[in-house]
This record gives structure tokens, sequence and C-alpha cells, in this order.
């Protein structure tokens, strides 16, 4: 799986807002730079469907509890992802949540 970090996303896609400075660093698949951007409101989804059936959104709501979402859904419906907060720590699991 090849990664590269939140910062490089944010420029391939033109997306210029204030985020914490560990979740800028933060890596994340590449899988994302071929993903659609969509913009409702201060929310930014990208999102992507792999050859194995599987639909990624990476969620970017700058200034919530939780600026950076990633959220996967399987062919068979169940999600999978993580949520990460403003201070650093480890994420949180959606199915923790």
């Amino acid at each position: 799986m090849k990664k590269m970090i939140l910062k490089d996303l944010l420029i391939h896609f033109g997306i210029d807002e204030d985020l914490p400075d560990y979740l800028l660093n933060q890596t994340f698949n590449k899988v994302f730079l071929d993903g659609k951007l969509t913009r409702q409101e201060n929310t930014y989804e990208i999102a992507v469907t792999t050859r194995q059936d599987v639909t990624h959104h990476l969620y970017i709501k700058p200034g919530e509890e939780f600026p950076v979402i990633v959220l996967s859904e399987l062919p068979t419906g169940l999600l999978n992802g993580m949520k990460f907060p403003q201070n650093e720590s480890v994420g949180i699991p959606i199915n923790k949540l």
C-alpha cells in the first residue's frame, strides 16, 4: 500500500484550510489521489472506489472536533474507518464511537 501525507493530498486538490500540524503529517493511502472532490459548506469529501469494490471516503472538516474522518464501505455494506481529533492522539476507530 503506497502512502502519502495529508499535506500532499491537500495540495493536490487545492484545499487551503487550517488543520492541526500533526494531521498534516499523518499518512494516508495514495488511492485518494484518484478520488473525486466535492465540497458542501465547510466540509470536503474525497471519494474513490477501488478495484476490490471498496468505496473510501476522506472527510475534511476544518474546525470540527474531528477534522479528518476516513470511512471505507466494504462490498458487504460494513463500514470501517478512523476519526482523527483536533489534538494529537491516537485516532478513534469508527466502531468505537
